[in-house]
């Protein structure tokens, strides 16, 4: 081990967590100061900070006028829950899951909602072949696994005739995959993702069909307040003006909301894009140049550019979770990796946030040292061997 040479270049940023996720570049408190901190959310300027928010996603995302965006509660996972608990049950559901957090919709709906749904699961590394689903149900999906590391490489499988709402949990994707709106009825993330906004807070976004669904069907369940949209069949339109259900956190807001306007000057959703992209570009070329390391996705078409997952594939690692957490652990300590684990569900390996907000210097100063540590690794064990 002590003829191993040490990388010369560090990341100048090491946080590479795939949520909450690094902020954006040259992020200070200092840029919340306009944070309106001790006023009802309900004030003027509550408000206008809140509708600010939801105009601004709109624009970078390129949202159609006619859909709905609203903040909401409990972040993803509570946008994803008021789509779930409010719309289904009208018609037939066909659940798709190809990662943990799939797995978990698929639970909330199965057992929880107890509705008869059709289930297709793929495994890590894999998604669902969307020729098969049966777009006739609600079918209900992750565009990005964050957890597997694979993503639907295009919507073009959704058919824009469908009889069934699409509801996808895009929460890894947006802001940093171009996301077919006339394919999706309803839309959900988080902020704590790409735009590494604070965690809490989520993002609904309903189709004209979506809402038609609302105002037209009342669920056998009973509906938490959390989770009604509606009053007197009627879609609460307050909710996506910036008349949040519960209080919002005003300090997060205004983080989102800087955000989004460091987002538009670097030139919206296309710039974006392209961040992300070379941030994954820069894993893929160092993987492609090693055969002891790859990605987990098995097609490089549905590899995500967000939540890049890497497995090691060497015979001679004896103890693939010990192994990849020693590693992830030598990367921690040595201050060039944090939070670079692969998920406690996932199979072992690391797990490497790409988002928009991360440089691709950092990317590529990482990649020297996953092999220092992995070589690293591979020599202590030799040595308890």
């Amino acid at each position: 081990m002590s003829d191993l040479t040490i990388p010369a270049a560090r990341p100048a940023n090491p946080r590479f967590s795939s949520g909450p996720c690094t902020k954006i570049p040259g992020f200070s408190l200092d840029m919340l100061a306009d944070a309106p901190l001790g006023r009802s959310h309900r004030a003027a300027i509550g408000k206008a900070k809140l509708k600010e928010a939801i105009d601004l996603t709109r624009e970078i995302l390129g949202v159609p006028a006619d859909y709905r965006i609203g903040i909401v509660p409990a972040s993803d996972t509570g946008s994803v829950e008021m789509a779930l608990w409010s719309l289904l049950g009208a018609r037939p559901v066909e659940m798709l899951a190809w990662e943990s957090f799939g797995e978990g919709w698929v639970t909330d709906v199965v057992k929880q909602l107890k509705l008869d749904a059709t289930v297709k699961k793929a495994p890590y590394g894999e998604i669902v072949d969307f020729a098969t689903v049966d777009f006739a149900r609600d079918v209900v999906f992750t565009w990005n696994g964050t957890t597997s590391g694979v993503r639907l490489a295009n919507g073009d499988a959704i058919p824009a005739d469908r009889e069934g709402l699409t509801i996808c949990d895009a929460t890894s994707a947006a802001f940093a995959m171009d996301l077919p709106w006339d394919k999706l009825d309803v839309v959900t993330f988080s902020w704590q993702k790409v735009l590494g906004g604070e965690g809490g807070h989520g993002v609904l976004i309903l189709s004209p069909r979506a809402v038609a669904r609302l105002e037209s069907y009342t669920p056998a369940w009973p509906m938490p307040k959390i989770f009604r949209m509606t009053k007197g069949g009627k879609l609460i339109e307050g909710i996506f003006t910036g008349e949040t259900i519960n209080t919002p956190s005003m300090l997060c807001v205004e983080d989102y909301l800087v955000a989004l306007k460091w987002a538009k000057a670097l030139g919206g959703l296309p710039a974006l894009i392209a961040r992300a992209a070379a941030n994954a570009g820069a894993i893929a070329d160092f993987v492609a140049t090693r055969d002891w390391i790859a990605n987990l996705a098995v097609d490089p078409a549905t590899a995500s550019t967000t939540s890049v997952c890497l497995k090691f594939t060497d015979d001679r690692i004896k103890d693939g979770a010990a192994f990849a957490k020693a590693v992830a652990k030598r990367l921690e300590k040595e201050g060039v990796a944090l939070d670079a684990g692969a998920y406690r569900d996932a199979p072992p390996g690391l797990r490497i946030w790409c988002g928009s907000t991360v440089e691709t210097s950092d990317v590529v100063a990482l990649m020297p040292w996953i092999e220092w540590a992995f070589e690293a690794e591979i020599a202590a064990q030799a040595v308890v061997a």
